[in-house]
């Protein structure tokens, strides 16, 4: 612990082998209690709570009386033990009291917006706008804290296993590929901008290059995207790249590292070799690349049991080249249940929904009559289970369906707590086809290598190119993403040739780093970690921003020191910057 000229002791320090000892404390007043005379100050900082005690009689007593919560005070006392009829067995400081000589106040606190308490009934923007009084809540400073010891040990485990910290810069080259940038105009190259980085992906390639043979940063990253109820404007990521490294070296690594963390921070040991699962089988098996495998009900086929049904709207599904697929839920779900996930359904795109259960051995539903009950029984796979159905076009309903599954799974409460399941999901496909564009653009991004025996893919049938990328998902949700990148300046140009993007407008956008492949880089990937969500799912908490000390509203604002902002008009002269107003009618 640190020195400090105004204590001692921290007000998480004092127990019963500290009785007699004289103490000086410094910290925030939580509540003051006048009992029979007896004045009761509950002093607290970040480290904990302590009891203080005024007696009557006194100047200190006197000036005790005007305390106010969140004031700020210094203690001076003698530590004693408190009766044993009033130990409170829940604090670490619960057996003793100090008994207070003199009275400080270093700052006097207005009333607080709200308590600062970990209980709280206010809206999150209330919070935010009085963020470094929600701070002080100790739940709030336990996540923080959480945070900083995750952060500790990534740098530690990552640095014993002869990885690099290299920070990579925050003012650098647009390339937008996704998100929009945020742009950072110069004020000495008038017109001209810098990009806030995406993630340092270029950079960290350009690193093993330069021969580092393995790298990482706990970076700050920056997408100027539409936000969405979890997503952060700005967001952090443990970012490692390693030299001379395939597929199953970043995802040992990369196992360790969580291994590492999740053992120093929550004293849980992780099992590994994590499950691997291709994209396909995940899809096939949950609807979804990032499936969450603490519960089961996985989706199964059921287009050839019903190839022959005479119920037409199956029939005719499969006649035009649909799919059946369905799922067993362990319970039998009521009418009214069923009709709710009918509408569900229907949101989410699905036609309708087809349903099967049974009852003192005979079948229910409306395709119990189309079934044969011992068929019908083996497919439910026993009493007091209910399947759900979907028919129409393979990737649409194996969509709906992983949808569907996972809506079940919170409704009925399917989800077992304490699970820790990760996962890898492997072999995405190099490319996608945007329908709305008509035209092939990367799954991921244009810097993943091919799988070996795909390189031939690339100039014939590029829909095809399965990619040395693979995803890390922890209880459904997607942790992480990496592939090994492209090493060879032929095999990068194609890949952007293939996105559509021009030699001109490749050597103006990636001239450095296709530079950089002709001349000698080796075999390199890594992997991007969501920091904040990994932190958040620690900390048991819904949303990231229980996690970040200062983030943004859903809106992109910074409530607290109120931005974005206004600015004055010299500083948009030196900037060459003319705003225009909107019309406030369009």
């Amino acid at each position: 612990m640190r020195k400090s000229s105004f204590r001692t002791h921290t007000c998480g320090d004092l127990r019963a082998e500290h009785v007699g000892s004289k103490v000086t404390l410094a910290g925030w007043v939580r509540r003051a209690r006048d009992l029979g005379g007896l004045l009761f100050v509950d002093l607290r900082d970040r480290y904990g709570q302590t009891q203080v005690v005024f007696e009557p009689g006194t100047d200190v007593f006197e000036k005790a009386k005007e305390l106010g919560q969140q004031d700020v005070i210094q203690v001076k006392g003698i530590v004693r033990r408190r009766p044993e009829d009033q130990i409170n067995r829940s604090l670490p400081t619960g057996e003793i009291e100090v008994l207070a000589e003199s009275l400080v106040v270093l700052n006097e606190s207005k009333t607080p917006a709200f308590p600062i308490e970990d209980e709280i009934n206010v809206s999150e923007e209330v919070r935010l706008r009085w963020r470094f009084l929600d701070l002080r809540r100790p739940e709030m400073q336990k996540n923080l804290i959480l945070r900083h010891r995750a952060a500790q040990a990534t740098r530690n485990y990552l640095s014993s296993a002869g990885l690099v910290e290299i920070e990579t810069p925050f003012l650098t080259k647009s390339t937008p590929e996704g998100a929009r940038d945020f742009l950072v105009p110069s004020r000495i190259y008038p017109g001209k901008f810098y990009a806030l980085p995406q993630s340092p992906q270029l950079y960290k390639q350009v690193l093993m290059s330069s021969g580092f043979d393995g790298y990482f940063q706990i970076a700050r990253c920056f997408r100027d995207e539409d936000l969405r109820a979890d997503r952060q404007p700005e967001f952090t990521q443990i970012d490692l790249e390693m030299s001379f490294a395939d597929v199953d070296d970043v995802l040992d690594l990369t196992e360790g590292l969580m291994a590492h963390i999740f053992r120093e921070v929550l004293g849980i040991e992780i099992e590994r070799p994590f499950p691997r699962m291709t994209y396909s089988e995940a899809m096939e098996r949950y609807g979804i690349d990032k499936p969450d495998t603490r519960y089961g009900m996985e989706l199964f086929d059921l287009t050839d049991f019903f190839r022959d049904t005479d119920f037409r709207v199956v029939r005719s599904a499969i006649e035009d080249g649909g799919r059946v697929i369905g799922f067993r839920v362990d319970r039998e779900l009521s009418r009214r249940e069923i009709d709710d996930l009918t509408e569900r359904a229907k949101e989410l795109g699905a036609g309708g929904l087809l349903w099967l259960s049974s009852k003192e051995g005979q079948l229910r539903g409306p395709l119990a009559k189309f079934i044969d009950r011992e068929k019908g029984l083996k497919l439910l796979g026993g009493e007091g289970k209910t399947a759900l159905l979907l028919a129409g076009k393979k990737e649409k309903i194996l969509e709906i369906g992983g949808a569907l599954r996972i809506e079940v799974a919170k409704r009925f409460g399917l989800i077992p707590d304490g699970k820790w399941n990760f996962l890898w999901v492997l072999d995405f496909p190099l490319f996608v086809w945007n329908e709305e564009e008509k035209r092939i653009e990367p799954a991921h991004h244009m810097f993943s290598m091919p799988k070996d025996e795909f390189l031939d893919y690339l100039e014939s049938e590029p829909l095809k190119v399965v990619g040395k990328i693979y995803d890390l998902v922890l209880n459904g949700v997607e942790l992480g993403s990496g592939s090994i990148r492209v090493h060879r300046r032929d095999i990068q140009e194609k890949i952007m040739e293939i996105a559509g993007i021009p030699a001109e407008e490749r050597q103006k956008r990636f001239g450095f780093l296709l530079e950089a492949l002709e001349y000698g880089t080796p075999p390199h990937g890594g992997i991007a970690l969501g920091f904040d969500r990994m932190v958040a799912m620690m900390a048991g908490r819904e949303s990231i921003r229980d996690v970040i000390a200062f983030p943004k509203t859903t809106k992109g604002q910074a409530l607290y020191e109120g931005a974005p902002s206004d600015v004055s008009e010299e500083q948009l002269r030196e900037l060459h910057i003319r705003v225009e107003k909107q019309n406030s009618s369009s």
